[in-house]
């Protein structure tokens, strides 16, 4: 499990215990969490370390510098040891407790993990969302238009929460912001992607670092360069 943050010290150490609490419930023997400190000011490192009583198999990396989600997220995969990769946000606003059931849609997707038709993404889907209004209608509306000219069938690309294997991640291209694009990429490296509908939480702890203005421009530019790869990827 891999969990990107930067400046989630009220958060982390809460959020580390639920996993280990959630994974505990739905029988999971081994397991290996990654936290990405990317770049905080503030103490999450330690805090998380603080949590390695209660999950043994914590790892905690830092970025000395904030680096951006993606390149967070990558980190944690490229460090991570496991086949299988579950992401989630370090605000808490994930609930731990779905990830069995994106383990319980790889299962039942086309038969199972290792069922023949590529690389295999599950999505989460918050059809719920408690988040601030302006948040959800700029999504909502970033989601309408990033479907419709990638026609990635995706309903909520921003979700953290998803699972796929290491080493078809690592294949992919990574660029900044590309974890907002994961779905189209798996399609147009030959994959398959399923969303699963899972639970929202409202932020509690920390400061969000959700900002329109801040990524309206850079969204545009990564669209289409996403485009770009798209038009240039394999022919199937």
């Amino acid at each position: 499990m891999v969990i990107p943050a930067h400046n989630e010290a009220e958060n982390v150490g809460p959020l580390l215990r639920e996993i280990a609490a959630a994974l505990r419930a739905a029988g999971a023997a081994e397991y290996e969490v990654v936290v990405v400190d990317d770049g905080s000011s503030d103490a999450t490192s330690a805090r998380a370390q603080e949590a390695a009583s209660v999950v043994p198999s914590l790892v905690v990396v830092r970025h000395p510098a904030p680096q951006g989600q993606s390149f967070a997220t990558v980190t944690g995969v490229r460090t991570a040891r496991g086949r299988w990769i579950a992401t989630l946000d370090g605000d808490g606003q994930n609930d731990p407790a779905d990830i069995p059931k994106l383990m319980a849609a790889r299962d039942a997707a086309a038969g199972g993990p290792g069922a023949a038709g590529g690389p295999l993404l599950l999505a989460g889907y918050r059809k719920a969302r408690r988040d601030s209004w302006l948040k959800r209608v700029s999504s909502r509306v970033a989601n309408g238009v990033r479907g419709r000219l990638l026609g990635d069938s995706t309903p909520d690309t921003g979700c953290g929460l998803k699972l796929f294997e290491r080493e078809a991640f690592l294949a992919l291209p990574h660029f900044d912001h590309m974890h907002r694009f994961l779905p189209a990429l798996f399609l147009r490296a030959g994959g398959r992607v399923v969303s699963v509908e899972v639970g929202h939480r409202p932020r509690t702890r920390g400061q969000s670092h959700y900002g329109l203005f801040d990524r309206l421009g850079v969204g545009i530019v990564d669209l289409f360069g996403v485009l770009w790869l798209m038009k240039r990827g394999p022919r199937r």
